[in-house]
Parts: C-alpha cells; sequence; structure tokens
C-alpha cells in the first residue's frame, strides 16, 4: 500500500512539473518571450488614374507605385478588378520594408463609351489589409 501511495504522488509531482510553464501557447523552456513581428504598411504614391480622353479600342496601361512603409514584409495576396476589361499584373514576391513596387494596370476600352470608372482591389498583408484603386477615362468613339 505504501509503495503505491508513493507511486502515486511521485507520478502526481511529475505530471504537475511538466504541464506548468506552457499556458497561452508560451515557451517557458527557452526563456523567450513572444515576438512583436511588426506590420507591412503598403503606401501607394497615388491611389488614382485618369486617362483623359482615349478612343474607343485603345489598350492603355498606368502603374501604380507603392512602398511598404511598415516594420514586417508585405505580400500582395491578390488584385481584382470591377470588370473584365481591366486587367492587374504584379510581383507576388514579399516587399521588404523600405522597399518599393508596382501594379500594372492595363485598360481595354473595346466596347466601351462614355466616362468610365474601374476599381482595382488590393489584399495583402498590410495594415489596412485591403486598399481601393481607380482608374478613369472618357472613351470616345473610334472614327471609322
Amino acid at each position: 500500500m505504501r509503495k503505491c501511495l508513493a507511486f502515486n504522488l511521485i507520478l502526481i509531482v511529475i505530471l504537475a512539473v511538466a504541464c506548468t510553464g506552457r499556458r497561452g501557447g508560451e515557451n517557458r523552456s527557452s526563456g523567450s518571450q513572444p515576438v512583436d513581428t511588426g506590420k507591412a504598411i503598403l503606401t501607394f504614391v497615388s491611389l488614382e488614374h485618369d486617362f483623359g480622353r482615349i478612343k474607343e479600342g485603345e489598350k492603355v496601361g498606368c502603374i501604380f507605385t507603392f512602398t511598404n512603409t511598415g516594420t514586417s514584409n508585405l505580400i500582395l495576396n491578390n488584385a481584382t478588378t470591377s470588370c473584365g476589361c481591366t486587367v492587374p499584373k504584379y510581383d507576388r514576391k514579399p516587399i521588404a520594408p523600405g522597399a518599393s513596387g508596382s501594379i500594372e494596370v492595363v485598360f481595354d476600352t473595346s466596347g466601351r463609351n462614355g466616362m468610365q470608372t474601374k476599381s482595382i482591389t488590393v489584399q495583402s498583408n498590410a495594415a489596412p489589409p485591403v486598399t481601393l484603386l481607380q482608374i478613369r477615362a472618357e472613351v470616345i468613339p473610334n472614327d471609322k
């Protein structure tokens, strides 16, 4: 009986020691504290581009330039447009703090007439995670 009681007491002490230091995902065995990895901040030179007056059927493009003004790598997850006539191109590599990048936007005016406004939604790991870009153009009929 004494051996069983002693064994149970030792087992309880071992379990109690093993379970301490593992609260809330902290790693106490190495003595390290959670590290603040910082945040990426997506800062565009301009959020809008106006092509002015262009003829129907033209394909025009512009480049939106940005800088990661944060303290962590910036990752562009996605760039979507409000219309299939507008196509964004961007690099999917992480952008280091202080580095710059760009998003190229091509607008096909075929079948368009009048004032056109198109949106490009950029999703990233930045603060804030969604940025809205806009392009505008007045598409005039092509004289045939």
